[in-house]
């Protein structure tokens, strides 16, 4: 997987290319997609939301720029896989998910794996985690229309904020915090269910 779908499109930090060979990802699907875990695609986990596929979730932890000693807030648990790449590289990971059975789910799969350096929250992931705020890096795996403002705000100076942002049409955007200004980047297309709850103006996710 890592071979063939990352490396060869050049994801290069070794950071995240170790985690993502280390971590057993069919762990974090049903056992009936287990073949399809390590495949070059996304896979339905359930509640409508799937788990993103093997490049895209390395680009993304790319793209944050953190190292050993980063504080990173992850909106959008899901399977948990992606809190765990980021758990192999970063000190402190908080995620965040609006639908309680996928959270705990996830926080089962990883506490049998043994990271303890994960702390969960069911909520609403557009209005952040601001008890520990701010955050070196942020990263989001589902599209708001707009880049939410408690997110900016709950941004560390010097940090980035990783989201796909857009409707149907999404474009993965880069947002970093420079001494107190904020710029935007923007990257590839890519396709991501869409962030829900009472702030996007929608019940449930």
């Amino acid at each position: 997987m890592v071979e063939t779908q990352i490396e060869s499109r050049a994801i290069c930090d070794e950071n995240v290319l170790n985690a993502m060979k280390k971590i057993p990802r069919h762990l974090f699907v049903d056992s009936h997609f287990g073949a399809a875990a390590y495949g070059d695609w996304p896979l339905p986990i359930g509640e409508g939301q799937t788990i993103s596929q093997p490049y895209i979730v390395a680009l993304m932890t790319e793209l944050l720029c953190v190292g050993s000693s980063s504080r990173i807030l992850e909106i959008g648990t899901g399977s948990g896989y992606q809190a765990a790449v980021l758990a192999e590289i970063v000190e402190k990971v908080y995620t965040i998910e609006i639908v309680p059975s996928l959270s705990q789910k996830a926080q089962k799969t990883l506490d049998g794996l043994g990271y303890g350096n994960v702390k969960f929250k069911i909520g609403d992931g557009f209005l952040g985690w601001p008890e520990y705020a701010p955050y070196d890096g942020i990263l989001v795996t589902c599209a708001p229309t707009e880049i939410p403002q408690p997110l900016l705000d709950q941004l560390a100076d010097g940090g980035r904020l990783v989201i796909p942002v857009g409707d149907y049409f999404q474009r993965l955007k880069i947002v970093e915090r420079r001494s107190g200004q904020i710029k935007i980047f923007e990257n590839i297309p890519v396709r991501f269910v869409p962030m829900t709850g009472i702030s996007q103006g929608k019940n449930g996710k």
